[in-house]
C-alpha cells in the first residue's frame, strides 16, 4: 500500500490512503498476549466502573483469576491512556511546557450545529492488539464529524481528523478538548486557532465537561467494539466505519427526540440558511 521507493513523499502517500502518518515510522514494542487480554478486560471494567483505580481493578482482576499486582495494572492503564474518574478520566497527560486554555462552556446553552465541537481519544481492543480511536463530535447534534484510528498516541492522526472535519463541515465557534498532550501540542493549537476557532479545555479533574464524548465511547464499545474481536487494523477500520455511518444516519438518539444525528444536523435552520 505504501511504496517507500516512490517519488511521492510518505506523508502524502499516507494521506491518500487514509493512514495515520505515525504508523509509517513507528516500530511497535511487543505486548504479550496475556497483557493484551488484561488490557481488554480493564477496558470493559473501566467503561462500567470509571471510578476504579489500579488497586480496585487489581482486586477485580484477581477475582477473575488474573494473578497481577497493582503496579502492573497501573502500567497497563498508562499504556491504554486511562485513569480513574476521581483523578481525571483521559487518554493522555498534559505536557508541562504546553499552554492550557480556559474552559469556555460553563453556563452556555449549546443548541445549534457548529456552535461547539468536542474531541477525544479512546482505547480500542482487538484480538491480538489494540488501537486508539480519535473522534470529532458536534456537541449539539452528537454527529461524528470525522474520526481516525492509530496505533500510537501521537498528535498527527488527531490533526488529520480535525482537518477533514473543517473541510467537510466548516468551522465551529468553539472547539472543546481535555488537557491531554495531543491537544495542548503547538501544532494542534495552531490548527484550531489559526482557523478562527476559540479553543476551550476541560478543567483538570472535570470529567463532566466532556460527558457527551464519554457517552459516545460507551455506545461505540457496547454496540460495536465488544461485539467483535478485530483480527487486524483494517478490519477494525471497516467495521467501525460501518457503525459510525449507522450511528450518524440511522441510530435513534434519546437526547434528539429519537432522531439520528444527521437528521438534526442537516435540518438545522442555521445550516439551511447558510446553504
Amino acid at each position: 500500500m505504501i511504496d517507500r521507493e516512490h517519488d511521492l513523499p510518505l506523508a502524502q502517500q499516507a494521506r491518500l490512503v487514509d493512514l495515520s502518518r505515525s504508523s509509517l515510522y513507528y516500530q511497535a514494542r511487543p505486548v504479550s498476549q496475556r497483557d493484551i487480554e488484561m488490557m481488554n478486560r480493564i477496558d470493559r471494567l473501566h467503561t462500567d466502573w470509571p471510578f476504579a483505580g489500579s488497586r480496585m481493578l487489581r482486586d477485580m482482576l484477581r477475582r477473575e483469576s488474573y494473578n497481577v499486582g497493582r503496579r502492573h495494572v497501573a502500567a497497563l492503564m498508562k499504556r491504554m491512556g486511562i485513569e480513574a474518574l476521581y483523578r481525571k478520566k483521559k487518554t493522555s497527560r498534559p505536557h508541562p511546557e504546553h499552554k492550557v486554555f480556559p474552559y469556555l462552556l460553563r453556563g452556555m446553552t449549546i443548541e445549534r450545529p457548529n456552535q461547539v465541537w468536542a474531541c477525544d481519544i479512546s482505547y480500542i481492543p482487538m484480538r491480538r492488539g489494540f488501537l486508539y480511536l480519535f473522534a470529532v463530535l458536534d456537541w449539539a447534534t452528537r454527529k461524528i464529524l470525522a474520526w481516525r484510528l492509530s496505533n500510537t498516541l501521537t498528535t498527527d492522526f488527531c490533526l488529520d481528523a480535525v482537518e477533514e472535519a473543517f473541510s467537510r463541515y466548516g468551522k465551529p465557534e468553539i472547539f472543546n478538548t481535555d488537557q491531554g498532550s495531543q491537544f495542548t501540542d503547538a501544532s494542534f493549537v495552531r490548527l484550531i486557532t489559526e482557523n478562527g476557532v476559540r479553543l476551550s479545555m476541560d478543567g483538570k479533574g472535570s470529567w463532566r465537561d466532556n460527558i457527551f464524548v464519554e457517552r459516545l465511547w460507551r455506545s461505540i464499545k457496547y454496540e460495536e467494539v465488544y461485539l467483535h474481536a478485530y483480527e487486524s487494523g483494517s478490519e477494525a477500520k471497516a467495521s467501525l466505519g460501518r457503525y459510525i455511518v449507522f450511528y450518524n444516519q440511522q441510530r435513534p438518539h434519546q437526547a434528539l427526540d429519537g432522531q439520528p444525528p444527521d437528521a438534526v444536523y442537516f435540518t438545522s435552520p442555521q445550516l439551511v440558511q447558510a446553504a
